[in-house]
């Protein structure tokens, strides 16, 4: 009888625990949300972004998301047009579904308002006169040359060919940026490879807005229409 009653018992706790879902249905928290439902940040972050900006915003492949400088210059609509069409012609993709991408303005929302309330740092430019995000004048190449040497040459090298940092006016390396991704990185400059930004550069001598658009101009200047190849189209394949 006592042995009855035991299995009895174990077979109620079987059934009980079945009890509110019907037999073949998925049990509540069973089901992995569909991709485009997904808004948690973390998530969303890590499958979109830490690639090429690295964990946690710190930078890689592409600048830091996590530089309270860089967030203090661009603003939320800009960056969600970034990231919503991307920049033609560089690495940056578009991920909105309007553009070809995989993401919901929903989804988009989620991401930038996540980036700009975790890493964002009230005041942190108080005080300094900071460069507008986008140029507001035109630049001029001779001047940029002139100021790239004043700015720039002693790490990046007289023809920015690299030195103590890396190469800026590689074919490659410019062929992916955008004018205003050099006007980013001169700003804001690239704190994960210990790149000042615009204050930094020379003591006590901040860039101005317009030495800024000028070293950009220079820098674009620099640009090849056969980027990556040691010869000219013109010359390969003949026979």
């Amino acid at each position: 009888m006592r042995r009855y009653l035991s299995c009895s018992m174990a077979l109620l706790a079987v059934l009980l625990a079945g009890c509110g879902t019907p037999p073949g249905q998925p049990r509540d928290g069973s089901i992995r949300p569909a991709p485009d439902e997904v808004v948690e940040f973390t998530a969303l972050y890590a499958d979109n972004c830490a690639g090429c900006h690295g964990a946690n915003g710190r930078g890689g492949a592409a600048i830091a998301l996590a530089d309270p400088v860089y967030l203090a210059i661009v603003d939320g609509p800009a960056m969600r047009a970034i990231v919503a069409n991307g920049v033609r012609g560089t690495s940056m993709p578009a991920f909105a579904h309007g553009a070809g991408g995989m993401l919901t303005d929903k989804q988009l929302d989620a991401l930038v308002n996540g980036i700009r309330s975790r890493w964002s740092r009230p005041g942190v430019l108080d005080g300094a006169d900071p460069p507008s995000y986008v140029s507001t004048s035109a630049g001029d190449v001779r001047r940029g040359g002139t100021k790239y040497q004043t700015f720039c040459q002693s790490c990046h090298g007289p023809e920015g060919e690299g030195g103590k940092a890396s190469a800026i006016t590689n074919d490659s390396f410019l062929a992916l940026t955008s004018d205003q991704a050099l006007r980013t990185i001169v700003i804001v400059g690239r704190p994960d490879l210990g790149a000042p930004d615009w204050r930094g550069n020379v003591a006590d001598r901040p860039m101005t807005d317009q030495e800024i658009t000028d070293v950009v101009s220079w820098l674009a200047s620099r640009r090849s229409a056969t980027p990556g190849r040691p010869y000219s189209i013109a010359h390969t394949d003949q026979r």
